[in-house]
């Protein structure tokens, strides 16, 4: 009973990480056990052995309660070296809470998020929840939701991302567990039609995880991810265009890719390759590879990443979940620096090129990061006051130029941010 009661503190030990103080008090208690023993003869044995047994279940309990209280303080004051997410001054909102819910403004699992920079709004997938959550980007109040969980069209099944298609009033959400695509209405977040249904072929999917849009060549890039390939469809009238990868370890091959970013800028389709722990680079002509960067390992590289974006300037930031951070790139591949999540895995990122904020989902929560409180460079000058309480004809300005320049992608115009013209208007 004994070498079972010290066994058992040894394994307590182990796991958390004290299994040197276990073995050597082990080792103490079975040198004091057998020397007891070998000064008793056979009749002291027999008459004892109540007496033994009620002293190697009171010391069993005595090592239980002092291997925990150990265990309690080592873990006390390793939480209280590192800064708290709830304490970190960078995180501008947190919504959720550290326990799942279904309530309305609470996670289970929440996977890929887009910004509605136009209205100011913050669309997360609530994977666990089966539904789209909606929020306000300046702060993280709840706005609305849609979709529940089934297999009809306009419910879902563990939905994983969500892109944003303001030219044509549109939202795109990879219905994971039903292996499609589904096409809901932005404005009035009412569902319009789906695509897909599990296979390898032309119009099938096995996991579809991530989706990005490329308004340039208007296409659908998907992360079709244990088909270990990436699937162009037309954003026009969603069908299939072709294909890009195929399972394996060599560039331009993937194994499980999960996110999907695009950088227009430089006509470029950037993965994150999460079984591979790398990121690779194509072309967004036809999907030709381009460049890779990141293995296994710390620090600078990856371990099973999985959401990724593009913001200013092209840099790449990458959700480097099993390493419990956030790094960012240069468009080269270059790293510039790190966001320690702490206790958080971080599975999704987005970025509001508008507003310089950062949202990352982790746990059962997403949090924000304050436009240039990790990554310098990140903020425009965004000032509540000249959009929200404009008066009826500057909104009506600037959202008529919006139309027009929204038209010509390759003019300078369109390279004006809204928050630059209610700058410019409120001085008339």
């Amino acid at each position: 009973m004994m070498l079972v009661g010290a066994g058992v503190g040894v394994c307590v030990c182990w796991i958390d990480g004290m299994w040197m103080v276990a073995v050597l008090c082990s080792f103490v208690v079975s040198l004091l056990l057998l020397r007891r023993y070998r000064s008793v003869g056979r009749v002291g044995w027999c008459s004892s052995i109540i007496s033994r047994a009620l002293v190697c279940c009171g010391v069993y309990l005595l090592w239980t309660v002092v291997s925990r209280y150990l265990v309690s303080l080592r873990a006390s004051w390793k939480m209280s070296s590192v800064i708290h997410p709830d304490r970190d001054a960078r995180i501008q909102a947190s919504i959720g809470t550290i326990h799942y819910g279904c309530e309305d403004g609470r996670f289970e699992y929440p996977q890929g998020m887009a910004f509605d920079h136009h209205r100011g709004l913050l669309f997360v997938v609530d994977c666990g929840n089966h539904r789209v959550q909606v929020f306000c980007s300046d702060d993280g109040s709840f706005v609305s939701k849609f979709g529940e969980y089934g297999i009809q069209p306009g419910q879902f099944q563990n939905p994983f991302d969500i892109a944003i298609d303001h030219d044509h009033d549109r939202i795109f959400v990879t219905d994971n567990g039903n292996n499609r695509v589904q096409v809901w209405s932005l404005s009035e977040q009412s569902f319009l039609s789906c695509v897909g249904q599990y296979g390898s072929g032309d119009l099938e999917f096995f996991y579809p995880y991530d989706i990005a849009i490329d308004k340039h060549h208007h296409r659908l890039i998907i992360a079709d991810s244990f088909n270990h390939r990436l699937v162009l469809l037309s954003s026009i009238d969603l069908s299939f265009l072709f294909c890009v990868g195929k399972h394996g370890k060599q560039p331009g091959e993937f194994r499980s890719p999960s996110s999907i970013a695009i950088d227009h800028d430089r006509h470029r389709i950037i993965v994150t390759d999460t079984g591979n722990n790398r990121v690779q680079v194509l072309s967004l002509i036809d999907g030709s590879f381009l460049f890779e960067f990141g293995q296994q390992g710390q620090p600078c590289q990856f371990d099973y990443p999985r959401g990724l974006c593009v913001a200013n300037q092209g840099r790449i930031i990458v959700a480097d979940h099993s390493n419990v951070r956030l790094q960012s790139f240069t468009h080269e591949g270059h790293h510039i620096s790190s966001f320690d999540c702490v206790i958080e895995y971080p599975s999704a990122v987005a970025f509001d090129k508008h507003r310089g904020l950062i949202a990352f989902s982790a746990g059962h929560r997403v949090r924000v990061i304050g436009a240039n409180q990790w990554l310098v460079d990140t903020k425009i000058t965004w000032r509540p006051d000249r959009h929200r309480y404009a008066p009826s004809w500057m909104k009506q300005a600037v959202l008529t130029m919006t139309m027009i320049r929204s038209l010509v992608d390759e003019s300078a115009m369109s390279m004006i941010p809204n928050e630059l013209l209610f700058e410019i208007f409120s001085f008339l």
